[in-house]
């Protein structure tokens, strides 16, 4: 991987295999895979591999036992055991024998010390997914990726898939691959003229895609309009209930799968912040999702691909004068009326907040409502709202928190998404994959998360430091102890400096990027704080409120109904209240904005004073990186800090507790 940083994946991770004996069984192309994988490995540090039947002894034996279809694991899952001086990994499938590969080469030295009883790993999630929002062509307003923070597209330049760097595609296949990931969709949600014309006469350029990406497990899926029988197809009308639509589509479908016959099916945003949906035809999200998940299926193909139907519907052309509707209750409304109408390869794809992936939001109620519909839980990996990749912000403990919720005081969320856990992409052509290098740690935790949801993010996090740091000798563990102390904090530093107490948004409209209290909170879109002389937040009780409060199942109802309940971080999502509200903290919410916005500036300060003291220790390009994103972070975080600070000082007239200067 030359030329680019290979994030968790540098070539001195793979020395304690390459040094080794390595016996492969089985075929197939995932398993050439792993050969490959091993061979290369000898090659750069002087070990062997063999396949099938040669003679021994070995150290490590990658063993294919079956070929995955009745294992009811997907073929994924993997075994894993030392003894007798022996590592051994069998898999009933390809992707497992991949999988458990990735799995050694995590351990490192330690795969081959001392001795490990057989130990089973499966996934706990069937389908772990990335949404590229790419465009085909540079968008005069998204550019070419929308909300991407790293460059250009890893898939498509100049209004056409880059040819020239597949090899590229494949390095990203692979550092996917090595976390847990096993789906891609490879084009914006906001589906243009360009990025239409992908499901038709462009198949191949997407079917190229596909081939790079097959190699290493991961399933192509294709994001569309729904209004392309019209668009595409010269039909008059898109809807879902007329024959001819629906013919229009299986036919359209018919030839995907020629082109790519593993395809993994459609993302739809529909009726939604402008795009065409089954509105239009007096139809409902599961007759329009219904009509997708049909033409996947067709009963003579077994084609077995699924629709992900996305959640993200919302009036966002709102009254602000009008305090009775709330974009939050949206979700909810639109789509627990229809739980258990959806067919079973159609998924509902929820984001994890009921908002827009704000740095604090309750979780989304829908979650857990809709029992008899599959669900993905879709997080934002790109940095929207937390810092756009110019901030360190480690979401990882946000992700953990969201998927360990118990929704009913029993089920968590990592159990209920039955339909998987997406993420919206971070990567772009940026050297650094990520445009900030520890921005890489996102990517890593999303696909260690999506495969075990009650993981320990800390345990990932040091995994990823030790990957992508700690196999060079210069990184010992101070290094990485104060790296972890950088990232681990991060995410609630970054709150402490931006919007307090899950009151959200305050942001520049439009790009999303620093602070602008006022920016959204007269505008059409349904974001407000409220604030006002006398307080701050939205009233979302069903006593004097939205009602929004009412859509949790017990005990959450009951905590979020009252502000004497209701957690401090959420306080202004769920209610109105007066400067001086005392929090559960002890402390005032005017008290509380100055202090966490004076201790964010600070915390920022010293985790530049950490990075600094690692510059012998990391490779000088990278550090160079991390350090002009620092500098950047701290001019921004100085600036919220002191237009929050003098915006709530104006407002409430209330002078902070310890003389600080305020504006």
């Amino acid at each position: 991987m030359q030329g680019v940083d290979a994030a968790w994946l540098p070539d001195g991770a793979f020395r304690p295999i390459g040094t080794r004996r390595t016996l492969i069984r089985g075929s197939g192309p995932l398993v050439d895979t792993v050969h490959g994988e091993v061979a290369q490995a000898c090659v750069r540090f002087g070990g062997n591999v063999s396949r099938d039947g040669s003679p021994g002894p070995y150290d490590l034996v990658l063993e294919l036992t079956g070929d995955g279809r009745d294992s009811g694991d997907g073929g994924e899952a993997f075994t894993f055991e030392r003894g007798d001086g022996r590592t051994t990994v069998t898999a009933s499938g390809g992707p497992g024998l991949l999988y458990g590969f990735f799995h050694v080469v995590r351990l490192g030295d330690a795969a081959f010390r001392g001795t490990c009883e057989r130990a089973y790993h499966r996934p706990e999630l069937a389908l772990r997914m990335l949404d590229h929002w790419d465009n085909v062509a540079v968008h005069p307003v998204m550019g070419q990726v929308e909300r991407g923070y790293a460059g250009g597209s890893l898939f498509w330049a100049d209004g056409r898939a880059r040819a020239e760097l597949l090899g590229r595609v494949r390095a990203y296949a692979r550092l996917l691959a090595a976390c847990g990931i096993n789906a891609v969709a490879v084009n914006n949600v906001n589906v243009h003229e360009a990025e239409a014309r992908l499901l038709t006469d462009r198949i191949g350029e997407v079917a190229d895609i596909a081939g790079v990406l097959r190699p290493y497990g991961i399933r192509t899926h294709l994001s569309v309009t729904f209004a392309a029988p019209m668009v595409l197809g010269g039909l008059s009308t898109a809807d879902p209930l007329d024959e001819g639509v629906r013919e229009w589509w299986a036919e359209t479908t018919s030839r995907v799968y020629e082109a790519i016959p593993d395809f993994g099916g459609y993302v739809v945003k529909a009726d939604s912040e402008g795009q065409p949906g089954p509105f239009a035809y007096g139809r409902s999200h599961a007759d329009g999702a219904n009509m997708l998940a049909a033409a996947l299926t067709a009963s003579d193909s077994g084609y077995g691909g699924t629709v992900h139907w996305r959640a993200f519907v919302y009036d966002h052309r709102q009254d602000w004068r009008d305090r009775t509707t709330d974009r939050a209750r949206a979700a909810y409304d639109h789509f627990v009326p229809l739980d258990g109408k959806f067919a079973d390869n159609a998924v509902l794809q929820v984001k994890h907040g009921p908002m827009d992936f704000q740095v604090r939001e309750p979780v989304s109620p829908l979650i857990g409502a809709m029992p008899r519909t599959r669900l993905a839980v879709e997080l934002q990996a790109t940095q929207e709202y937390t810092g756009q990749q110019r901030h360190v912000c480690w979401l990882g403990p946000m992700w953990s928190e969201v998927l360990r919720f118990r929704v009913d005081g029993v089920s968590p969320v990592g159990e209920l998404a039955r339909g998987g856990l997406v993420a919206v992409s971070n990567v772009g052509d940026d050297p650094f994959w990520t445009g900030h290098p520890l921005a890489q740690a996102n990517l890593y935790t999303f696909g260690r998360l999506a495969w075990q949801p009650d993981a320990d993010p800390g345990g990932i996090l040091d995994e990823w430091i030790r990957l992508t740091f700690g196999v060079f000798e210069a990184f010992g563990a101070e290094p990485a102890a104060g790296l972890h102390a950088i990232m681990d904090g991060s995410w609630r530093t970054y709150e402490k400096y931006t919007a307090p107490l899950g009151v959200g948004f305050m942001v520049q409209p439009g790009h999303h990027y620093g602070p602008s209290v006022d920016g959204y909170e007269y505008s059409p879109w349904g974001t407000y704080h409220f604030a006002d002389r006398d307080g701050v937040g939205v009233d979302r009780s069903c006593t004097t409120g939205t009602g929004y409060a009412g859509q949790y199942a017990k005990p959450w109802a009951e905590v979020y109904e009252s502000p004497g309940t209701c957690p401090d971080e959420l306080l202004l999502f769920f209610h109105h209240v007066s400067y001086g509200h005392i929090l559960h903290s002890g402390k005032t919410v005017i008290q509380h904005m100055y202090d966490t916005h004076f201790e964010g500036v600070e915390e920022v300060e010293a985790t530049m004073e950490v990075w600094a003291s690692l510059a012998d220790s990391v490779d000088p390009a990278r550090h160079a990186r991390v350090t002009e994103r620092l500098e950047e972070q701290l001019r921004s975080a100085r600036e919220w800090r002191d237009q929050i600070n003098s915006y709530f000082f104006r407002k409430s007239g209330v002078p902070d507790a310890h003389g600080r200067r305020i504006h």
